[in-house]
Order: structure tokens, then C-alpha cells, then sequence
């Protein structure tokens, strides 16, 4: 069998004298011919199509180290960009790290984010397979991840038509609300709050959903990170379409709803506009039959834009420039 070859140009990672700790913390999977060390890594590409994704992570923008360990950055890192990879029906393979990070920053932390990276990777049965590291004032963190269609089309956002559902999986408002209790100053303990700060530190996309969408037949896809109303009007715009998501189809978490009671604030808001949580929202033809999974939220008619209730929402969710 011919196995294609993909060469990523990865930096050397010879500076900061950080290639042997992350070379040797980092097991390899099956696809990496070559992994960290060199001047690129070479992963093999089955499929003949690699799907890649990219993301930026900025301290004091996207997390606190105040709030949040290294662990915690790494899997979040590694996490926000996995998911693009199975929001497009595709099997994670890989990522790169590129990280900008103080002088002063302790090697422990550091020891600690690349964990993170490791710890999620594994989750999917993806790899390090290499990176660059620079100083900077703040911590920064640039992750790319490549995978595998293993033969299926991509599921891209424009392929939702009138008549079909949209269907969530995954858990939707965690992240929110983490984020919120942490903003008010509020002790989570170890109880049902200290799981919603813990969503926000580290999100839990459902990975796998992604490929058996694609392989039931979704029609458009993608991971809800910055709001469903938000992130689901991609789809109606890039489809040419209108969706109607119904609030009642929506469970809304313990955690997000004891939160939502701590802070005095309506839970259904961070469910419809919370981001981070990495849940993946898919549309698909009236006629497939979904596993328990996905949750049928709302459907697909002529038009255009999200309507809630019947009316016109705005974006809502996240915008870095809004």
C-alpha cells in the first residue's frame, strides 16, 4: 500500500532548549513518519486530502493565569482546534504549536501546558509533531491541526436546505457560564459550579460526533465556538437559508442552571451565545435518523438569519472587533 506523504514546515525548536522536553513528553501516533527534532515533521496523509485549522490564543484574551494552569491552556489550545477539525467530518491527526512566552515563565508551567497538548491530543489519537517558540511579553499560543477525511467529503456550512433539521451535540452554556462565576468572584467549590469553571478552563467537544455526522449525511457542519446564534448564522449565510432554533428543545446543564440561580442571570442566554464550549452543530435531511446524541434544536425554511421564538435575533456570542 502507498501511504501519501504530508511535510510540515514546524520550526526547529531548538531555541529555549525546548525540543528535548517536548520530543520526549510527546509520544508519537501511527501517523507521524517524523516527529519533532528537524527542520519539518512528515505526517502521512491516507486520505490524499489534508484538512487543517488554525487558532490563536492570547493571555489576558482568551485565558488568566490566574484562572487557568498550563494544563489547562494546553488542552484548551489543543481543543478549540481539534474540534474545527471534526466539525468538518474529518479524524484529528496532528497539530503544530508555535509559543510565544516570557523569560520569566516557570518551566513547570510550561511542563505543564505541554501536558495539556499531549493529554487532549490523546483524546482523538492525535500528535505533537512539532512547533517554534519565541519570546514575547505575554503568553501566546498558535496552534495548527491537520487531519483525515478517510475518504468522505468535507462537510462544509453551506449545504443546510429548507426542510432539513439542525441538531446539536455536545454540551452547550458550560464554558459560559464558568466564565461568568469566575468574572464575579465566586468560590465553585467541588460541586456542580466548580464543573462549570471547570468547562471553561478545559472544554469537552464531542469529538467523534463529527465523523459519524459526516457519515450519516449532515449537510453543513460546524463547532459552536463563539455562540450558537452566532455560529449557526454562518450556516444560514453561507447556505442562502433561514434557521428557526426553538428554546424549548434546548436542556439546559445543572451546572449552567445553578450558576445561572447563583448569579441571578437567564441560563438559556449562555446556552444560545455562550461560546468555547466546542459543542458541534449539524444540519441534516429530514429523513436521517440520529442517535442520542443529537439533539434536534431547530430547522431549516427559506429565507435568511436565525430566528429564536419566532423573531430575528442578532448575532449575540463572541466578536473580537465588535
Amino acid at each position: 500500500m502507498c501511504v501519501r506523504r504530508c511535510v510540515i514546515t514546524v520550526g526547529d525548536l531548538g531555541e529555549f532548549g525546548v525540543v528535548n522536553r517536548i520530543a520526549g513528553r510527546l509520544p508519537q501516533g501511527e501517523g507521524v513518519m517524523l516527529g519533532p527534532g528537524d527542520d519539518a515533521a512528515m505526517v502521512a496523509a491516507p486520505d490524499g486530502r489534508v484538512v487543517v485549522s488554525t487558532d490563536l490564543l492570547v493571555e489576558r484574551r482568551h485565558f488568566r493565569l490566574d484562572w487557568s494552569g498550563g494544563r489547562d491552556v494546553g488542552r484548551k489550545a489543543a481543543a478549540q482546534n481539534l474540534a474545527d477539525i471534526a466539525a468538518m467530518g474529518a479524524v484529528p491527526t496532528s497539530i503544530v504549536v508555535g509559543l510565544g512566552i516570557p523569560a520569566e515563565l516557570p518551566v513547570a508551567w510550561l511542563d505543564a501546558l505541554t501536558d495539556g497538548f499531549r493529554e487532549e491530543c490523546a483524546v482523538v489519537g492525535a500528535s505533537v509533531v512539532g512547533g517554534d517558540i519565541t519570546r514575547s511579553d505575554l503568553v501566546v499560543i498558535g496552534v495548527t491541526a491537520l487531519g483525515d477525511l478517510r475518504g468522505r467529503a468535507p462537510v462544509t456550512r453551506s449545504g443546510a436546505r429548507p426542510g432539513h433539521v439542525v441538531a446539536v451535540a455536545g454540551r452547550l452554556g458550560y464554558a459560559a457560564a464558568g466564565l461568568a462565576l469566575l468574572a464575579a468572584g465566586v468560590a465553585a467549590g467541588s460541586g456542580v459550579l466548580a464543573e462549570a469553571v471547570t468547562a471553561h478552563r478545559r472544554p469537552c467537544p464531542p469529538y467523534e460526533e463529527g465523523p459519524r455526522a459526516a457519515a450519516l449525511g449532515a449537510s453543513a457542519m460546524l463547532d459552536v465556538s463563539d455562540g450558537l446564534v452566532q455560529d449557526i448564522g454562518h450556516v444560514a449565510a453561507a447556505s442562502g437559508v433561514r434557521v428557526e432554533l426553538d428554546p424549548g428543545s434546548f436542556a439546559v446543564g445543572e451546572p449552567v442552571a445553578a450558576a445561572a440561580e447563583e448569579l441571578g442571570q437567564d441560563p438559556l442566554e449562555w446556552v444560545l451565545t455562550g461560546g468555547e464550549d466546542h459543542a458541534l452543530a449539524a444540519v441534516f435531511p429530514p429523513d436521517v435518523r440520529l442517535p442520542p446524541s443529537w439533539q434536534v434544536v431547530g430547522r431549516v425554511v427559506e429565507g435568511e438569519g436565525v430566528l429564536v421564538h419566532g423573531r430575528q435575533v442578532g448575532q449575540g456570542g463572541w466578536d473580537h472587533f465588535r
